[in-house]
């Protein structure tokens, strides 16, 4: 276990209440080591509590850790599922692009994590955490997420009618693990690239997304053959007059 110290005389905890300090600092330790890298007594040190706080609030670790995850999948959600019912709208009397059903899914996610601040960066990394997880994928991320999930791939099923339900799923299988990835922000593509690119730079993977997925669950839907109401249509090729009479 990784033991992380604090020193509380030093350390400003400001005017937050003490529940909220637990959480922040559970959710920069979580975040950093994981849920069995530290203990109860590293967190109320680093909130500069007492240890006996997150019994008071929260209970158990386990039940903390819980919490952190929860905290900021209320405030992601709403806002989540505003923007893809926006898309929706102004897509009528059709349906939404497939860049724009993505984009809505993902779009909240990027942003937080590149403008939201620290707070929301340690969330980011620990949701990549989760959802690697077998152990907490399946709690937490059916839990806080699925509803919302499920409404995304209802979109999705609308602007690809008669896509098979298994590759719609696959789809989103591959989408999440691209942002699990990107959450992680390892440095690899930093590497990789020596420096072309950077896995900090959440512009790009914003800009880069959306067509990547969308392309994606076009190809994966055109194996069964099924139609993309927003595909390109080939362009009819006129035939000269005098090809045309030498065919007949």
């Amino acid at each position: 276990m990784v033991v992380v110290r604090r020193k509380i005389a030093s350390k400003k905890t400001g005017t937050k209440p003490g529940k909220e300090r637990i959480l922040d600092a559970a959710e920069r330790l979580f975040a950093r080591h994981g849920f069995y890298g530290i203990s109860v007594r590293d967190i109320t040190e680093e909130a500069g509590v007492d240890v006996a706080l997150v019994s008071y609030h929260f209970g158990s670790k386990r039940e903390l850790f819980a919490a952190v995850f929860q905290r900021r999948a209320e405030l992601l959600n709403p806002e989540r599922l505003a923007m893809l019912e926006e898309v929706r709208r102004a897509a009528l009397p059709g349906v939404p692009t497939l860049e724009d059903i993505v984009n809505a899914f993902t779009y909240p996610l990027l942003e937080r994590s590149a403008r939201g601040g620290p707070g929301w960066k340690s969330y980011f990394a620990l949701v990549a955490q989760v959802n690697n997880s077998p152990e907490w994928a399946p709690v937490l991320m059916t839990q806080h997420f699925d509803p919302l999930v499920e409404k995304f791939i209802a979109v999705l099923r609308e602007a690809l009618p008669g896509c098979p339900a298994r590759e719609i799923y696959w789809g989103y299988q591959f989408l999440t693990g691209a942002l699990t990835l990107t959450f992680a922000e390892t440095g690899r593509i930093d590497t990789l690239s020596d420096g072309l690119c950077k896995s900090s730079d959440l512009d790009s993977v914003h800009e880069r997304l959306a067509p990547y997925v969308a392309a994606g669950f076009r190809a994966l839907c055109a194996r069964s053959g099924a139609p993309d109401l927003h595909a390109p249509k080939p362009v009819a090729r006129s035939v000269p007059a005098g090809k045309a009479s030498r065919r007949r």
